[in-house]
């Protein structure tokens, strides 16, 4: 097990104190692990105090959400196991006064007994406390009775209900019901791609399959109500949003709000896409969907995974939601657009690509075009491996997208040399990403400039206008050969070829030398270190790779010289 901790005893003592460190405002217990929003009004003038909390390795949660405007504190215990009774009294008598404290229990038999005998304790002693109990996993619909379901996710949104309410300055009974209308008004269902790993176990609570999944999970590491195959995130989340519904009994009309939520190791691509689709299934339901959240709000650990919830809403629950708050946890005002907006995309393309006369060469430009466009296709697994070990591995996808490009360009795209170039160069820059399609892009249409104007080139005009090109990528990018990138393939090339012909070099033979020249220059990088790209990161590592650009400057011109070699 690699984790940045230290004594796993001490995790959540020094979490706590990060959080005060960098946090104003806060404070901690000196012998409890308990987060305080400091409050320097005598405690008869305090509003009602919010307070939660439970295992720890749920961050943000507990702690994060301490703040004005939703907890007044929040008591830690170890890594999934319920705080002491003693930590939560002393929470309670920290932040509260005569008005008293609500304390919001997710639905687990520890937090149940600890919180609810601290409950009774606080209340004996003068303050007021009420316990809200939160039960939000429609997962164990078929498996338990409704109030020994677990409470996960939606918990989070009945913190942010109570501390408006409680900064509003409503009464005990007032907060007490409004939290409890917003707990009973929620249902949350998660997903898990994989397990968790206890800091003081060591080992992950289960194992799954590669293509495994575990459905309708808790929050504490544990197994989900099935396990079943990977599927598509939509259909995933089309299976929680539809199960919540079903159970919480939502109809077309309903105000929802939903919180799309990741477990700890789910990166915010994916939860993108989970949001997107769990807001489009609901208004395929017909609900009206007011406010959407997304992001890591209640975790378990490192688990990858998330959870979705729905909560009904009236206006009360609606205007708590939108209340500020402080809390550094509560990330986002959840606002989304009433539908989504999309715009014409201003065109890109060269329409002078395909306005000029049919030129003689045309049809053997094309053939020359099809045939690179084959070859980089042919070689994708190649430059795919290259790539992968000294670089992010696209570079195969990437060439391999320019070829099809070039292969879908109608015939009158080549009418002409610079037509060529210039179509090509519109082709390259839409369909590779990185780097690759700008370099390919900025030489491409600087050869067509030096072929402008000419109804069929020579040799020596295709020279000139290669060499422009090697020029105008030595200048974009700042390369020089001897630095491990495509210059140093197509640097050797046009020198190659400038030289061949200018000796009085047969043209298909001085093409050849400039094939041989990029072949050479692409098996030198294999003993060079990388001055630029991403490559440049890995220092001596790279040496006994050859760099995967150059090596796809060798691959093409190759295509090309067999191509030409075979017209003559």
């Amino acid at each position: 097990m690699k984790k940045l901790i230290n004594d796993p005893r001490n995790l959540v003592r020094e979490v706590l104190e990060s959080l005060v460190d960098t946090t104003p405002g806060l404070a901690l217990l000196e012998t409890e692990n308990v987060l305080i929003r400091l409050d320097d009004r005598p405690a008869e003038q305090r509003p009602v105090a919010v307070l939660s909390g439970g295992g720890s390795g749920h961050e943000p949660g507990h702690a994060g959400y301490v703040g004005e405007g939703m907890l007044s504190a929040a008591i830690a215990g170890d890594v999934f196991t319920s705080p002491s009774v003693d930590a939560v009294l002393a929470g309670i008598k920290a932040v509260a006064g005569p008005r008293g404290a609500v304390l919001i229990v997710k639905n687990y038999t520890g937090d149940r007994l600890n919180f609810g005998l601290a409950a009774e304790m606080a209340t004996a002693q003068g303050i007021p406390t009420e316990v809200v109990v939160v039960a939000d996993d429609v997962a164990l619909r078929d498996t338990v009775a409704p109030e020994r379901r677990r409470g996960i996710a939606g918990t989070v949104l009945v913190h942010k209900v109570a501390g408006a309410a409680a900064l509003h300055g409503h009464s005990i009974g007032e907060v007490a019901a409004l939290a409890r209308e917003a707990a009973e008004a929620v249902g949350t269902m998660g997903v898990a791609l994989g397990p968790c790993i206890v800091p003081s176990v060591g080992k992950p609570g289960f194992t799954l399959g590669d293509d495994e999944i575990e459905i309708g999970l808790g929050i504490h590491g544990e197994k989900g109500v099935e396990r079943m195959k990977m599927q598509p995130a939509d259909m995933l989340v089309d299976r929680l949003v539809d199960t919540i519904v079903a159970d919480k009994a939502l109809k077309a009309g309903q105000r929802v709000a939903i919180l799309v939520n990741g477990l700890g190791a789910t990166p915010p691509i994916e939860l993108a896409v989970v949001a997107r689709r769990a807001l489009a299934r609901a208004r395929e339901l017909g609900l009206s969907v007011e406010r959407l959240y997304t992001g890591t709000y209640l975790s378990a650990l490192d688990m990858p995974g998330c959870s979705v919830s729905l909560l009904a809403l009236n206006d009360r629950l609606l205007d708590a939601l939108d209340a500020p708050t402080t809390a550094r946890g509560w990330t986002s005002d959840g606002r989304i657009a009433n539908c989504r907006r999309l715009v014409p995309t201003p065109s890109t393309f060269n329409a002078s690509s395909y306005s000029e006369p049919r030129g003689p060469q045309a049809d053997d430009i094309h053939s020359v075009a099809l045939a690179v466009a084959a070859r980089l296709m042919a070689e994708e697994p190649l430059l795919a491996d290259l790539d992968s070990q000294a670089g992010d591995g696209d570079l195969g996808a990437s060439m391999a997208r320019g070829a099809e490009a070039i292969r879908a360009l109608p015939p009158e795209a080549f009418n002409t040399p610079a037509s060529a170039c210039r179509a090509i160069a519109d082709a390259l820059r839409r369909a590779i990403a990185g780097s690759s399609g700008p370099f390919y892009a900025v030489g491409l249409f600087r050869a067509a400039a030096e072929l402008e104007g000419r109804n069929a080139a020579c040799a020596e005009d295709w020279c000139r206008a290669f060499s422009a090109a090697v020029a105008s990528v030595e200048e974009l990018g700042g390369a020089r050969v001897g630095n491990r990138t495509m210059v140093d393939a197509l640097r050797p090339a046009a020198e190659a070829w400038t030289k061949a012909l200018s000796s009085g070099t047969d043209p298909v033979e001085a093409f050849a030398a400039a094939a041989s020249a990029a072949k050479a220059g692409a098996a030198a990088t294999e003993d060079m270190i990388a001055a630029l790209g991403r490559a440049s990161y890995l220092g001596e590592r790279v040496k006994g790779v050859q760099d995967g650009g150059a090596v796809a400057v060798s691959i093409w011109f190759d295509a090309i010289r067999q191509r030409i070699s075979s017209q003559t």
